[in-house]
C-alpha cells in the first residue's frame, strides 16, 4: 500500500507514524503543503493521513494550499479511500464532514488522560495518555462514532463509514524529538499560558517512559484503521 501523508509545518511531521509505515512494509510520501508543494492525486496513493498544523481562522490568503486539500479532502471522502487526521488534519475532515469546529473554552498541551468512549468500535484500553497540542476542538460529524474524551476536550476524535476514516485530536505519534522540535519552534496555542490544562517543557518531558506508551497504541490504530477500511 501507498500512502499520501499531507505536512503543514517543518515542525509537525508524521513522528512515528513513518517509521510505523516502514515496518509494516508500506511506501508513503510526505507532501510539504506549507513549502510550496501541491496536494498529490488521490488516484496516485491508497490512502491518505492528513498531519497537525497550524491553528486559528484559517483562509486561502493565509495559507494558499488550504483550498486545495479541502478538496482532496472531499474526494477522499467521497471515493472510498483509507483518510486519516491528526490535530489539523482531524479538524479538516470534521468540518468536510459538516461538524463544528471552533476554539475551545481553554488549551490542552502536554500529557493527558484519554477516556475511550463506551461505544468507540476503536481498538484501545479503556484509558490511556496521550500527547496533547490543541485549543481547537470539533463536533461529532452525523453518523460519525466518538472516540474519546479528555477532561478539557469532550471529543478527542471519531471514526465515520465503519472505521475507513478516522480523526484524532491527540497525539499517539508522538516521539521524544518530535515533541522538543514541537516545543523549540511551534508557539503554543492560545491561552497556553493561563489553562489549567497546559503544562511546561519540564513537565512534558521529565518522563520518557510516556513515549514508551505510545507506540503500541499507535499499532493498534493504524492496523485497525488499515483494516477497516480494506473491509477485512
Amino acid at each position: 500500500m501507498h500512502v499520501h501523508l499531507l505536512q503543514h509545518s517543518p515542525h509537525q511531521g508524521p513522528a512515528r507514524i513513518a517509521d510505523w509505515l516502514a515496518s509494516m512494509g508500506h511506501s508513503f510520501t510526505i507532501f510539504h503543503l506549507d513549502a510550496g508543494e501541491l496536494p498529490p492525486r488521490l488516484a496516485d496513493g491508497d490512502a491518505l493521513i492528513v498531519l497537525d498544523g497550524p491553528e486559528g481562522n484559517l483562509d486561502a490568503d493565509q495559507c494558499p494550499w488550504l483550498r486545495g486539500e479541502r478538496k482532496l479532502i472531499h474526494r477522499a471522502l467521497d471515493a472510498n479511500k483509507p483518510l486519516l487526521g491528526i490535530g489539523f488534519g482531524a479538524r479538516l475532515i470534521a468540518e468536510a464532514l459538516g461538524a463544528i469546529v471552533a476554539r475551545g473554552t481553554v488549551a490542552e498541551t502536554g500529557w493527558h488522560q484519554v477516556d475511550l468512549a463506551p461505544l468507540s468500535p476503536v481498538d484501545l484500553p479503556d484509558t490511556f495518555e496521550a500527547f496533547m497540542w490543541h485549543r481547537e476542538v470539533f463536533a461529532l460529524p452525523d453518523y460519525a462514532l466518538a472516540l474519546g474524551r479528555s477532561e478539557a476536550s469532550p471529543l478527542q476524535g471519531f471514526t465515520w463509514d465503519d472505521g475507513r476514516v478516522v480523526a484524532l485530536l491527540c497525539h499517539l505519534e508522538a516521539t521524544p524529538d518530535s515533541v522538543r522540535a514541537l516545543l523549540d519552534h511551534q508557539a503554543p496555542p492560545l491561552g497556553n499560558e493561563t489553562s489549567p490544562h497546559a503544562q511546561d517543557r519540564e513537565t512534558i518531558l521529565e518522563d520518557p517512559r510516556r513515549f514508551d506508551r505510545l507506540p503500541p497504541l499507535l499499532d493498534r490504530l493504524l492496523s485497525q484503521w488499515l483494516r477497516s477500511a480494506a473491509g477485512a
